[in-house]
């Protein structure tokens, strides 16, 4: 059975997703870890409904599914071109999540505010970039200290414009 907190959860992301698909956009605090570092927990991602044929790998969607909402990057397609689906996976995950259908689909993150700044979703990371991302998906701990440090820092800028102004 079901708690009042996992009620709150399915209602909360019932009526979020109910808000892109009828008024096309949404913001959200992001409470998860998974596309860490892109998408730090505290951070206000911006959501514009999309459908799944103009979703391209690499970019950051969101989906419903069992009554939750996630921001994953997608990493390819399934499916066929009657039934397209999208292979979705976070950034510290190691594993993909099941393809996600155009019924599931709420739409693209379009923007991440963090800190009263507007970043553009970052693509994916390539190269010698990618290490930091092995060492949060192989560990927990890291990435813990990763969003601690992260957190102070912003407490540590915002003191000083505080002190500028």
């Amino acid at each position: 059975m079901k708690g009042p907190g996992d009620v709150c959860t399915v209602l909360a992301c019932g009526l979020a997703g109910d808000v892109v698909r009828n008024f096309g956009e949404v913001r959200l605090r992001a409470l998860g870890t998974s596309m860490v570092p892109a998408i730090l927990p505290g951070d206000l991602i911006s959501i514009q409904r999309a459908s799944i044929s103009r979703i391209s790998p690499g970019e950051i969607v969101l989906f419903e599914r069992d009554g939750r909402i996630f921001a994953h990057r997608v990493i390819g397609s399934a499916g066929s071109p009657d039934r397209p689906q999208l292979i979705t996976r976070g950034d510290r995950l190691c594993y993909n999540d099941p393809p996600v259908s155009a019924a599931e689909l709420l739409g693209r993150v379009t923007s991440i505010e963090r800190d009263r700044r507007q970043i553009l979703p970052p693509a994916p990371l390539t190269g010698w970039k990618q290490i930091p991302c092995w060492l949060l998906r192989s560990s927990d701990h890291a990435t813990y200290v990763y969003v601690s440090l992260a957190a102070r820092w912003r407490h540590v800028i915002s003191r000083r414009a505080e002190c500028r102004a």
